[in-house]
Parts: C-alpha cells; structure tokens; sequence
C-alpha cells in the first residue's frame, strides 16, 4: 500500500488524469487500514485531539477554515488543527486515503470517483458554496457571453483541479471547442496569475487573494465564474468512513467547528480581513482586505457547512459532463449530512 500511495502522490505532482486517480483510489482503498482512534476529549478536561488537517492549496476561500483557527474555534471544541497544503485537489484527497491526514478540503469530487471505483469517501460539509474563481486579465475588456472567450489563450491548474473543469465546461457549453478554439494552458496550481502576467496567456482562472495582487498590479477581473454557475460545492471537508466510525466525537466537533466559523466570517468581516492579513503577510494589507470583500460579496465561502442539494447537482452535472465522474452514488449516500445538521441546531 506505500508504494501504491508513494507512486499516487509524485504522479499528482505532475498532470494527473482521471484514470490514474481511479486505480490508484481503488488500490488504496483495498489495502488501508487506521490505527485506533483516540476518543476526544474537551479542551477544558484533558490534551487536545490532534487533527491532521489538508488543504488542496491555501488560499482565501478557505477563509472559515483561517477564521476558526485564529479565533480558537476549533480550539474551543477539543481540536488541535495540524493544516498543511497538499498542492491540488487530488493531492489532498490522496492524503486521507494514504492516512496521512484524518480530513481533506478539495473539490469533493475526489470523493465521488473514489467511491464509484469501490473506494471509500464520505462528504461531511462545504467550505465553498460557489465557484472562488475569477477571470483575471490585463489586456482584455469585461466578458459576458462565454462565447468571447475564442481565441483566447486560458491559464488554470491541470485537470482535474477544478478551475480547470469550470474553464473546459464553460467553454464547451458556448459551443467552443478546446485546443481548437480557445486554449488552455495548464500551470503549477496557485502560478495562474504569473504565468498570465508573464504573457502566457490572455486570461488566468484564479482564485483570492492573488487575483486581488493581479489588481494591484494592473489586471483587471473580466469574467465571474461564481454568478455564472451558481450554488457549487467547489470545496467539501472529505473524511473515510472508518474514521467516522472509529472517532465521530472529532467528526461531529470539527464539523460544528465549521459551521460556527463560517457565521464568524460573514458576522464580523472586519476580524476576518485582521485573519487574512495573518495568513498571507507577504501580501500589501489593502490587497488582502479587497480580497475578502470580493469573498463575501460573491458569496464564495460557505454561509453554513450543511451540503445542499442545488450545490452538489451542480458540482456533478459539471463532472458528468466532463466524463471525471458517472454520478452514480445518490445525494444522501456521498453526503453526511447528519453532523452539520447537528451543528447547526447546537449553534441556534
């Protein structure tokens, strides 16, 4: 099993296709086992739970993950959050099948493609209910027919990262053919921006806060993929369900953890800029706080974790489409929902 998630981790690092994410899902899936769970314990009565914590890639939309580590939210429900960035949305999810991390934020599909090759993977919250992606460019006027989009030269994270599958969908969808019409360019994910700077192309799908540094240095935002499409789960806290089984006091308290956080973020975004600026000090203070702006008025991060339907049919008619996914695992099997709903109620 090692060597089957060693050789699934360095071909992530490179471009990963679908094929490849399946059988190395299915391989690891066969062979994994966890070690026994420490039970939970309240921060006020012993040590914390430590939780090994992936994120596809740090950014801004994840900024209710930032907002409850910063105001000891998680710390407040027994959690020691151990974050670290895996590079991709495959990457992360590769993670906690490999054991190497109890839950992974990404696009939740990864979870779904695990499951429809006998894998595991269980969906037990949103972080991002709508596309955190914006067209970003310095030459090209404001779009609103996707159709405009030809002849452009489009920079995004490889497949299956997912600016990569709304850019391909959206170009599709307007009747243009990709690599004939229009062309995208994949980069290192979180490079968008610079390679778009650099001339590579004319548009880079990008996400916060480097599409507000592409701003402050001249680029302007032209196309907006989160009132394009809508509700999306563009990112879900993905978890095994021997983990659920083994520790559903962690489960329930992470979940609850997200879900008081993410009423934070829209409650007080004055705090949530202060976190910002924290998480990205290398970044002007003014470029960070119009980041988060441009979050909350496009409603990117998730207002509650609990997964709505509307969110996940059209994250899947997208994958679908794209042929990474067959849609084949119903809505309430995917989906545990059963700890945000608790979450939710404990919070009223």
């Amino acid at each position: 099993m090692t060597d089957t998630v060693r050789h699934f981790l360095d071909a992530s690092r490179a471009r990963i296709s679908r094929r490849n994410f399946l059988m190395a899902s299915a391989s690891v899936a066969g062979g994994m086992a966890l070690g026994p769970a420490v039970g939970l314990r309240r921060a006020s009565a012993a040590a914390l739970k430590e939780v090994r914590f992936s994120e596809a890639v740090h950014n801004l939309g994840y900024i209710n993950l930032y907002v409850g580590m910063h105001a000891k939210i998680f710390e407040k429900n027994g959690l020691d959050m151990k974050v670290s960035a895996a590079g991709g949305d495959t990457q992360t999810f590769a993670a906690v099948l490999g054991g190497s991390a109890d839950f992974a934020i990404g696009d939740a599909t990864m979870a779904q493609i695990s499951r429809e090759n006998g894998g595991p993977g269980v969906v037990v919250g949103t972080v991002v209910q709508r596309a955190h992606y914006f067209g970003v460019s310095k030459s090209l006027k404001p779009i609103t027919d996707p159709k405009d989009f030809k002849g452009l030269k489009i920079v995004t994270s490889p497949e299956p990262n997912t600016n990569y599958s709304v850019a391909k969908r959206m170009l599709e969808k307007a009747g243009l053919k990709v690599g004939v019409d229009a062309m995208i360019i994949p980069v290192n994910p979180g490079t968008e921006i610079a390679a778009m700077l650099a001339g590579q192309a004319d548009i880079a799908i990008a996400y916060q806060p480097s599409v507000a540094a592409a701003e402050a240095q001249g680029a302007k935002v032209v196309f907006d993929f989160s009132s394009y499409i809508g509700p999306f789960c563009n990112t879900g806290i993905m978890v095994l369900p021997t983990t659920i089984q083994k520790s559903p006091e962690m489960v329930q308290a992470l979940v609850t953890s997200f879900e008081e956080a993410s009423r934070k973020t829209y409650a007080d975004p004055a705090f949530a800029k202060q976190v910002a600026r924290k998480e990205f000090p290398d970044l002007p203070g003014d470029v960070v706080d119009k980041a988060i702006d441009a979050e909350l008025k496009y409603l990117i991060p998730a207002q509650s974790v609990v997964t709505k339907q509307d969110q996940w049919k059209n994250l899947m008619e997208m994958q679908v489409y794209l042929g990474n996914a067959k849609g084949s695992i119903p809505f309430d099997q995917i989906i545990d929902n059963s700890f945000a709903d608790k979450a939710v109620a404990s919070l009223k």
